[in-house]
């Protein structure tokens, strides 16, 4: 009989399920059934000896391995340990106040090696350095052939350089996944910016600001105060004045005095945030609200809101503006001398230093000095951004440096901490603390002036366009008011004349202040046009009814007819 099963067994079997290939049964049931082939049962045997033998080897490759690790040097497992990847969170997108992308994160390749498996690292280098030409063909070469498990060649490449390093098809060269910080809209508010160092991490700006305070992984949109059109418009403005008046540097900020949001803030000469290394340390510091100057006679806008509001000065108050005041080695002369009894408008009007410091005395030492720190200019500013200057108090605080505070010497400030406090002086006496941050719910600081005295500062301040040092800031239908600055520079040994801080403080419109604003330029120079002044009067003033000119429609500010305060009617300017 044949080997096997019957064939009907065989069907049996397949209807079953169960193969022909059976090594063994659990059960013949009668001495005359078929046994299983010796040969078959042989064949499972070896497979069984050849599976373990296989495991057992396995077994004791790992083994070994382990064992080797176990006694390697820290160095040598340091040495041949390749870093996985990192996993790097996106940043959050920055925005302005209308959602125009101002910060960015996009995909990026850098490209590193496993020098271990670069084959001819001279070759290799002259190849990849043919491609990137930047890079330093001795240092390539030393790295490729350093026999390290990881080092970078270059980071950020672009995909044209990918590409062509992908197609030199070079053993151990490989590229990593990154994420790349940029800004479209390059040099635009890059102060109230920041940047960010090669591993996206914060440097300095609001990009530091979100790591200081973990915003940075949230992923949600930042969205800034800034109005890219407003910040665009400064920008530009500022930078023709420097050219136009030869200006060192110069900055500006305008403010809603409600809100304290920062509509725009420049500082120049500025830098792009996409290669910040590009540019000088000059041009990286933040001027706006790092740096702190003596503002000049802008401060006397403060000195004369702190008189009135004392109420031991009132606005028909005279002083004696005849001669010049002299304290011990120092004597305080007016650059617009009217050499007459002068009232509280007109010393305003004319920026009488020697009328001003008359009344800071009337004030007296520690109130003047207190209602200066009620506006925040005797300390830092708690601003988002890490830069932000300390101001410089003279020490001790003598009734010489109130009279000189009085008229914008002696105290160093930011023009940011200045422009917040203008604001303060003319939307009703309520402090204004600057942000950078777009208020959903705008809430008002402490009142700390009288609406009285608010409403005679914008009198005043309006009465210095119109009148005064600041008719070249006028808007038609716009009504600027504001206050002109010009300090001549600090130097050894006393103060330069021919160096000098000119500034412009302002708000508009008079009617209804919703904007305050501060011009600054350095070392300006005069022109032609300015029959060679270098004053305040002929630089900053015009340059901020041009701003204010572009501006005040973009801002949704209505257009007004002139604006009379009740203090303007009183009559109590002299007119001789």
């Amino acid at each position: 009989m044949a080997r096997g099963f019957s064939s009907q067994q065989g069907r049996g079997s397949r209807a079953a399920g169960i193969g022909y290939d059976m090594i063994a049964r659990p059960d013949f049931a009668s001495s005359g059934a078929a046994q299983p082939d010796a040969r078959v049962l042989d064949g499972g045997r070896r497979r069984l000896s050849l599976a373990l033998v296989f495991f057992v080897g396995a077994f004791a490759v790992v083994a070994g391995r382990l064992a080797l690790l176990g006694a390697a040097s820290d160095a040598d497992v340091r040495h041949a340990y390749v870093p996985p990847a990192p996993v790097q969170a996106a940043r959050p997108d920055i925005v302005d106040r209308n959602g125009e992308i101002m910060a960015t994160d996009i995909i990026t390749a850098s490209l590193f090696a496993d020098a271990r498996k670069v084959l001819s690292p001279g070759e290799a280098a002259r190849q990849i350095v043919r491609v990137l030409p930047e890079l330093d063909e001795e240092k390539v070469r030393a790295d490729l052939s350093s026999e390290r498990a990881f080092v970078w060649l270059k980071r950020d490449l672009s995909p044209r350089q990918q590409y062509a390093i992908h197609n030199l098809g070079i053993p151990g060269i490989d590229f990593r996944r990154e994420l790349k910080r940029v800004y479209p809209n390059g040099r635009a508010a890059a102060h109230v910016l920041g940047y960010v160092d090669i591993d996206n991490q914060g440097i300095s700006g609001i990009e530091k600001y979100l790591d200081t305070r973990g915003e940075a992984e949230q992923g949600k949109p930042v969205r800034l105060s800034i109005d890219l059109r407003v910040q665009h418009i400064l920008t530009g403005e500022l930078s023709e004045a420097m050219k136009t008046f030869s200006a060192k540097a110069a900055s500006g900020v305008v403010v809603d005095v409600r809100s304290g949001e920062v509509m725009a803030m420049a500082s120049l000469p500025d830098f792009d945030p996409n290669d910040p290394t590009a540019s000088s340390d000059f041009a990286r510091f933040n001027r706006a609200s790092l740096g702190v100057y003596e503002m000049g006679s802008t401060f006397k806008a403060f000195t004369t809101a702190a008189a009135l509001e004392s109420g031991r000065v009132s606005l028909a108050q005279e002083y004696d503006a005849r001669e010049p005041i002299r304290v011990a080695r120092f004597t305080i002369n007016d650059y617009h001398a009217q050499r007459r009894w002068m009232s509280v408008p007109e010393i305003f009007m004319h920026s009488s230093n020697i009328g001003t410091a008359k009344m800071a005395m009337d004030v007296g030492r520690d109130e003047h000095r207190a209602f200066l720190g009620k506006l925040g200019l005797l300390t830092r500013a708690g601003i988002e951004l890490p830069e932000s200057g300390t101001p410089l108090l003279p020490h001790p605080w003598t009734d010489i440096s109130m009279m000189t505070i009085s008229y914008g010497h002696g105290l160093s400030v930011t023009p940011l901490q200045v422009a917040a406090a203008g604001a303060t002086l003319v939307n009703g006496g309520y402090k204004v603390t600057p942000t950078f941050l777009r208020q959903k719910v705008p809430a008002a600081g402490p009142q700390v002036i009288s609406q009285k005295t608010s409403l005679a500062m914008r009198a005043l301040m309006r009465l210095v366009v119109e009148e005064g040092t600041g008719s070249n800031a006028d808007v038609p239908g716009y009504p600027v008011m504001g206050k002109t600055g010009t300090a001549e520079k600090a130097v050894a040994g006393g103060y330069s004349k021919k160096s000098l801080i000119t500034s412009f403080l302002s708000a508009f419109p008079a009617n209804d202040p919703q904007f305050a604003m501060l011009v600054v330029l350095d070392e300006p120079k005069g022109t032609k046009e300015t029959f060679g002044y270098a004053t305040a009067g002929w630089n900053a003033a015009p340059l901020t009814g041009r701003i204010v000119q572009r501006i005040a429609p973009l801002l949704g500010v209505k257009p007004a007819e002139r604006w009379v305060s009740p203090v303007q009617e009183a009559s109590l300017i002299r007119t001789e």
